[in-house]
């Protein structure tokens, strides 16, 4: 039984940041510190915490500025007085895809660092490339292509590792480097996940990759949890001993370093259980079960839902799931999220949320026949760049009025949204429109979730999408039955006719990605590992969190709208995959 005063520590090694959340054993949040990239570290002349190389396709970030950034986390830490001893055990999130090189002979750096020196100024020499590459990198077509083509096609390199072969995956990045930089290839002793990294930090010793965050490398048989060696062979010689042998999501890794514990005051008996993906982690942190699907709304947007058959596409993940080893999650992630939404709120509404929202209510469901795609760069799903805007005729327009042009934009992304889950096996509960409605109000008293239209996905979607910017305002997620939905932004209370069904969690202030759901920061993660030692399910470690509360219902007349708009959605894109 934990000690009272015990807490628990999360890390998250994000894209801009890198952020820390202590908890109680009550899940309450005891401690918060960040340490944003650009502003707090500006010597390493990161925009958005990358360097975008010249060539437009390469995005990388220095190793040592992520080793330096959680330096000066630790130190604002134990500057506020945080009471390191009192960890019970850490773990965390970092940026999915993203890869580190460790030269050959950090592993006994790590083992041996020093309590007198900072770790950026002990692993200053460790790493074999400088530049990580991040999952913004789509530089290695070429190599994604051999990598299909070695392995019978991207179908069936979908069916071994849950994807067709994408340039941020990690093993294309691999392949670009052994082919490229070929010395710093074989100077690499181990390579890590981001994920990994940071748990290799606190560990003093190389971390095992997790099976979820794992599986989206293009590298892992996510059906034998382990790695594939044809996929192995295909990027690079001598891969596999370079990745060590992946572990369960939960798995404990052992006992903090003895550097923390002298130089900051940790407890020698604290555990360091596997970090996973940021977005493996949203799975967990917002307490999906089968039936369910998430939608987080950021810089890019993602769909995900749990799921126990999995049926590989070319379009989309499958990747392990970081609750139950035995089941799956499936992914789908479109890269013009908020920054397509703010652009669009700034040429269409004056940049601000408060005339987006009024735009939106100005116009009706479905936007008179009126359909958009909003490509501002290269998206993943489809491969479709530039602006599309269709008449309720299906011809091509230059532009819409401004009013339409909000909904458009919101009608669009969702729609692709629906239309992605569906082909991955999202189905919702058969039963009339009228049922769904009667059954909701009458579960919601209960507390109990059910299945509802997907019309209401645009609905939630256009409310949160729509929400003031506020930074003292708590984020909300939403779950409606069979859905759950994830934003930046305050919800507001009613819009456009739709009211939503709605259970809502603190998690953190708006624009704070890295906190609560948006990273899978939701408490529980970090006590998982130890209770599954104990025996005990993630869904008891979490039972205590709080209780759902029902916000709105859905309207449901708006399936009719949307179910044929659907259909009318999926072939208008086609058409602009053709021209395009």
């Amino acid at each position: 039984m934990a000690a009272a005063g015990d807490c628990y520590l999360g890390v998250d090694l994000s894209t801009q940041q890198i952020k820390a959340m202590a908890i109680d054993d009550n899940l309450n949040v005891i401690h918060e510190t960040n340490v944003k990239f650009d502003d707090d570290l500006p010597e390493f002349g990161t925009q958005g915490g990358v360097h975008v190389h010249s060539d437009k396709l390469t995005v990388t970030t220095p190793v040592l500025l992520w080793v330096k950034a959680l330096d000066m986390l630790l130190e604002r830490m134990k500057a506020s007085n945080f009471d390191f001893s009192k960890l019970k055990s850490l773990s965390g999130t970092g940026q999915q895809h993203g890869s580190v090189y460790w030269k050959n002979g950090a592993s006994q750096t790590l083992k041996n660092m020093p309590d007198d020196h900072s770790l950026h100024q002990i692993l200053e020499s460790s790493f074999a490339v400088k530049e990580s590459p991040i999952w913004m990198d789509s530089s290695t077509t070429e190599e994604c292509q051999l990598l299909e083509k070695s392995v019978g096609g991207p179908q069936r390199l979908a069916d071994i590792t849950g994807s067709r072969a994408y340039e941020r995956f990690t093993g294309n990045q691999i392949a670009k480097i052994n082919k490229k930089n070929p010395e710093d290839y074989k100077k690499t002793e181990r390579i890590s996940l981001v994920s990994s990294f940071v748990a290799s930090l606190f560990l003093g010793d190389y971390a095992a990759i997790d099976y979820s965050d794992g599986s989206g490398m293009n590298l892992m048989d996510i059906h034998a949890h382990s790695w594939s060696q044809q996929c192995l062979d295909a990027c690079a010689p001598g891969l596999k001993e370079k990745l060590g042998v992946p572990l369960p999501s939960h798995s404990i890794l052992g006992s903090v370093s003895p550097y923390y514990v002298k130089r900051f005051g940790f407890s020698s008996e604290c555990k360091v259980i596997a970090f996973t993906g940021d977005n493996p982690a949203s799975l967990a942190g917002m307490r999906l079960q089968q039936g369910d699907i998430a939608v987080s709304l950021g810089t890019s947007d993602t769909a995900f839902l749990w799921i126990q058959d999995p049926k590989p596409t070319l379009e989309g993940h499958i990747f392990c799931n970081p609750v139950d080893s035995s089941a799956y999650m499936a992914l789908i992630c479109f890269k013009n999220g908020s920054l397509t939404r703010e652009k669009i709120r700034d040429e269409s509404a004056s940049g601000s949320w408060d005339e987006f929202a009024k735009a939106l209510k100005a116009t009706c469901p479905g936007n008179n026949g009126n359909l958009g795609f909003y490509f501002d760069v290269m998206e993943i799903t489809p491969a479709v760049v530039g602006i599309h805007r269709f008449n309720t005729r299906n011809c091509k327009v230059s532009k819409f009025p401004k009013e339409m042009e909000v909904r458009a934009v919101i009608e669009g992304q969702m729609l692709a949204k629906r239309a992605y889950a569906e082909k991955l096996g999202f189905k919702v509960s058969a039963g009339t429109v009228e049922e769904c409605a009667a059954q909701l109000r009458s579960d919601s008293k209960q507390g109990r979730p059910h299945s509802n239209p997907w019309s209401v996905f645009i609905g939630a979607a256009q409310l949160l999408t729509v929400s003031r910017r506020s930074a003292s305002t708590p984020s909300k997620v939403a779950k409606t039955p069979n859905m759950l939905l994830e934003c930046q932004f305050p919800v507001l209370d009613e819009f456009s006719g739709y009211s939503i069904s709605t259970w809502n969690f603190a998690c953190g202030n708006e624009g704070d990605q890295s906190t609560g759901y948006r990273r899978g920061f939701f408490e529980p993660r970090y006590t998982a590992g130890l209770q599954a030692a104990l025996g005990q399910s993630f869904g008891n470690v979490v039972k205590i969190a709080p209780a759902p509360k029902l916000a709105v219902t859905p309207a449901c007349e708006a399936n009719k709208v949307y179910g044929p708009m659907l259909t009318r959605y999926m072939e208008l894109e086609k058409l602009v995959q053709n021209k395009c």
